[in-house]
């Protein structure tokens, strides 16, 4: 399926009722649901879902393998990395139905999350949060944190680049960017001076 403002590999599926913006691109055996909202210029892999009333904003870049469930809301430069995985229901059964129970979960604008990561529902990332590969997120993490492990826990901090941190006397510079960062009180912010 070719569109002008978006392009579908043919094997891809599209329920009625999405919105998908300019620049968009789905690829092989990707499905997406009913009322899902695609921002423009987002890259969705292969085999991937996207659950009805998902979000996602722009630049998106969703890798193969993965599924957002509904109650997930992905901001602008969101990475998700190949095979990761979100939840939706914190106690799931088969013969019970909880779709009314479904959790939310928000990532930040420019956070990344690494593949095999698992995300348990109703945990926030942050803001440029980086999440390690194989992690398992069990609780909210914070703004710029590089997070490890099962589960996971805040072994540092990363740069709006993607570089690790190191703070001296609450400051940083990214290696990258040259941009300076603050620690205070436990919060990383970008310097804006």
């Amino acid at each position: 399926m070719h569109c002008k403002e978006y392009f579908a590999h043919e094997s891809a599926i599209i329920d009625e009722g999405c919105r998908i913006g300019p620049g968009t691109k789905i690829w092989h055996f990707s499905h997406i649901m009913s009322n899902s909202i695609l921002g423009e210029n987002c890259n969705i892999g292969q085999n991937v879902v996207v659950s009805p009333q998902v979000v996602l904003g722009r630049n998106v870049k969703v890798q193969n393998n993965v599924s957002i469930y509904t109650g997930v809301i992905c901001e602008d430069d969101v990475f998700l990395g190949p095979s990761m995985v979100f939840t939706n229901v914190t106690n799931p059964r088969s013969a019970v139905n909880r779709k009314s129970e479904y959790a939310r979960t928000l990532v930040k604008h420019g956070a990344s999350i690494g593949a095999n990561a698992t995300i348990v529902c109703g945990h926030d990332i942050g803001r440029f949060a980086f999440i390690g590969a194989g992690a398992v997120v069990t609780k909210t993490v914070p703004d710029y944190a590089l997070v490890v492990g099962n589960p996971a826990r805040r072994i540092g901090w990363m740069s709006e680049y993607g570089q690790r941190l190191h703070f001296v006397e609450g400051k940083a510079t990214c290696s990258e960017s040259g941009e300076e960062y603050v620690l205070e009180e436990g919060v990383v912010r970008k310097n804006k001076a």
